[in-house]
């Protein structure tokens, strides 16, 4: 006779239409029974339209009529919000004090480390009024699909849950010209009304500074820590020092910094040049109390990649040296050793 468990594997296969996640990661399955050869199956309606009910409704009516010794199959659906499946194991912010650091490709390098790694992994961008994360995945013309009870993310090639305003606006330029209150809920829907699912890791891409956004997102969401990313600058030291400060106040662990466009490497020369000063990542390690998770350079081919929408066919020493010092304070954090 089939097994609640059998059943429950075999849901593995169905993909939910537009997020391209089984419906056991989106925690959709809310209660399996096996009894006299029939199975019922009860699974959330959040986010998902009348259509993709009635086409899910059928797959798993057929699934599970092909499981061995079961005649009979019942399949319902009972409402549920977003927030009440969500399930993520860490929240991880990246931050920085002033713009134009690189805290977007931070946050996208380290869900590409993540994702290759076999990790169900997710970016909620939080700058609302200037997202890039749509562009450099290469959904500039992607939609998410939902409905009255919530929206499905949008996934990218390695399958990264994505969920940026950019994704809802009719033009990626379109400006979004927001008081800060607007902005601050924008963010929490992106987290209560999102259907995240089952995910190891979800990166918060934050906006510049320590204002409304960020604020919100460290007292509404269960951050695990924070990533600071900076570049080697005269007013390096001050805006580390300012979003190290906030971390602090909000009692978050700071999890590492990381220095983008620390050099350019010329390979004809085999020398590394400063452009924009003397690297200074130990230095702002020690302000931080928190371990150099890198180093990034500039690197021509990753801006091609990324105005191609094609991130995540870069690869590097210095992105796979960034993944393994993040892996490696994300264990120490997990091990109650980080301070």
């Amino acid at each position: 006779m089939v097994t609640e468990e059998q059943v429950r594997e075999s849901l593995e296969q169905v993909l939910v239409p537009g997020a391209m996640r089984s419906l056991v990661k989106l925690n959709l399955v809310r209660q399996v029974a096996v009894h006299d050869q029939k199975v019922t199956i009860s699974l959330a309606s959040a986010a998902l339209s009348q259509g993709t009910q009635d086409w899910l409704r059928a797959k798993v009516h057929d699934i599970a009529r092909k499981l061995p010794e079961v005649k009979e199959a019942e399949i319902d659906f009972v409402e549920a919000k977003p927030k009440e499946l969500n399930e993520v194991r860490h929240v991880v912010a990246v931050m920085s004090g002033k713009g134009g650091v690189g805290k977007s490709l931070v946050s996208g390098f380290i869900a590409i480390s993540l994702a290759r790694q076999g990790m169900e992994v997710g970016i909620l961008d939080a700058d609302i009024t200037g997202p890039s994360i749509p562009r450099m995945f290469g959904l500039r013309k992607a939609r998410p699909l939902g409905s009255e009870s919530g929206i499905l993310p949008v996934p990218t090639r390695l399958g990264i849950q994505i969920m940026s305003l950019n994704l809802l606006l009719e033009h990626e330029d379109d400006a979004v010209i927001w008081r800060g209150p607007i902005i601050a809920n924008t963010i929490k829907q992106f987290w209560e009304d999102v259907l995240w699912g089952s995910l190891d890791y979800l990166i918060v891409d934050l906006p510049p500074g320590t204002a409304d956004a960020p604020l919100t997102v460290m007292q509404s969401l269960p951050l695990s820590g924070v990533i600071i990313v900076f570049t080697p600058q005269d007013l390096t030291a001050m805006v580390v020092r300012k979003a190290v400060n906030m971390a602090r106040q909000m009692s978050k662990p700071i999890l590492g910094v990381v220095e983008n466009m620390s050099y350019l490497y010329v390979p004809e020369i085999d020398k590394k040049i400063e452009l924009f000063g003397r690297r200074r990542g130990e230095e702002m390690a020690k302000a931080a109390h928190a371990p150099l998770l890198g180093q990034l350079p500039i690197d021509p081919e990753l801006a091609r990649l990324c105005d191609e929408g094609n991130i995540e066919r870069y690869n590097s020493e210095a992105l796979s040296s960034l993944a393994d010092a993040f892996i490696q304070a994300m264990s120490t954090l997990t091990d109650g050793k980080h301070v």
